[in-house]
């Protein structure tokens, strides 16, 4: 079976063809990073144009990259949510109007379940049941998926995701945009020697907070730079990443030994920071479990993790109707 998928949530236009949910047969993406890089940040507005000018070329190239025709396809699917309401549209009505001109059926397809199934590609072994921990730039989620289309949101970020906080303490670093790829590098050369803290809440929660992490990086800045005191920029960024992934990897590891479960997947655009997967790999080896991640290129938004998601929707039968635009679409 056949799924040409797009995906249009932020600032890459993408459009995939999938074999059989793992396969990929192409999986084209246009990324805006150098566009939107100038402001520290995704200008909505600017997305949505440039994927209006992407969108035929990049879809033509992942139907040729496949070397099928068109008239091969089985199922059209795309990102109706969460995401920018305009670069939604875009990619929404782009896939319904490809679907009915081929008259194929279409599917929605919610933008972090696409993150979970990026995994399938990567590790044609991983099969349900797991705990995914998915972590990226505007979405932290705990959850249990006891099968393809079965799953339960157990925690979830109440302030500022794990990437927009790298973002935010990258702009306040002055060390530019994105802010994770960059904080990471740095953190490999820097020592967890700054004792920020490790927010974990209340007794028995499996939510996230890590707005006032961010906060303890400001004002340590703040004050050096009022003392004119020197920042070790590599031991600021070890530690802020430090304090980010001892969180995550604790709430990860006791969820998945409570549910009596021997797997952690690592999704969303943050599975790709080194660091994180170094730590995950550590801890879980000492506690038994095992990791499963995506290859990097397959951690940031992409087509072929929606196309795999809309394929598991429709073999299952669990299709939502409601295949409008949802820019604040949840799990």
């Amino acid at each position: 079976m056949k799924v040409l998928a797009v995906e249009s949530s932020c600032d890459e236009t993408s459009v995939a063809v999938i074999e059989d949910g793992r396969k990929v047969l192409s999986n084209v993406i246009s990324s805006q990073i150098d566009t939107h890089k100038k402001y520290g940040g995704v200008v909505p507005e600017i997305a949505s144009r440039q994927h209006v000018e992407s969108m035929n070329s990049v879809l033509e190239e992942a139907i040729t990259q496949a070397g099928i025709d068109k008239e091969e396809i089985d199922l059209v699917v795309a990102t109706k949510g969460p995401g920018l309401i305009g670069a939604l549209l875009v990619g929404i009505s782009a896939a319904k109007a490809f679907a009915y001109a081929i008259d194929r059926p279409f599917v929605g397809v919610n933008h972090i379940y696409g993150h979970v199934c990026a995994n399938y590609i990567s590790n044609s072994d991983l099969e349900p049941p797991f705990i995914g921990l998915i972590v990226s730039g505007g979405h932290t989620y705990l959850i249990k998926v006891r099968d393809y289309v079965d799953f339960e949101l157990v925690g979830r970020t109440r302030d500022d995701a794990a990437g927009e906080a790298f973002d935010k303490v990258a702009r306040a670093m002055g060390i530019g945009y994105p802010g994770g790829p960059i904080i990471d590098k740095l953190a490999k050369k820097g020592e967890d020697n700054l004792g920020f803290p490790r927010v974990m809440l209340e007794e028995g929660s499996y939510d996230f907070s890590f707005s006032g992490l961010k906060t303890a990086v400001i004002n340590y800045l703040h004050n050096k730079e009022q003392k004119g005191e020197e920042v070790v920029e590599e031991d600021v960024a070890a530690s802020f990443q430090k304090a980010v992934t001892d969180v995550l990897i604790e709430k990860a590891v006791k969820l998945a030994k409570e549910e009596g479960m021997d797997k952690i997947v690592l999704a969303g655009g943050v599975a790709a920071n080194e660091g994180l997967r170094r730590d995950l790999e550590k801890r879980a080896k000492e506690e038994n479990l095992k990791v499963y991640y995506p290859e990097k290129i397959l951690c940031t938004d992409n087509a072929a993790m929606i196309a795999s998601a809309g394929y598991y929707l429709y073999k299952s039968g669990n299709i939502d109707e409601d295949n409008r635009a949802n820019p604040n679409l949840g799990l």
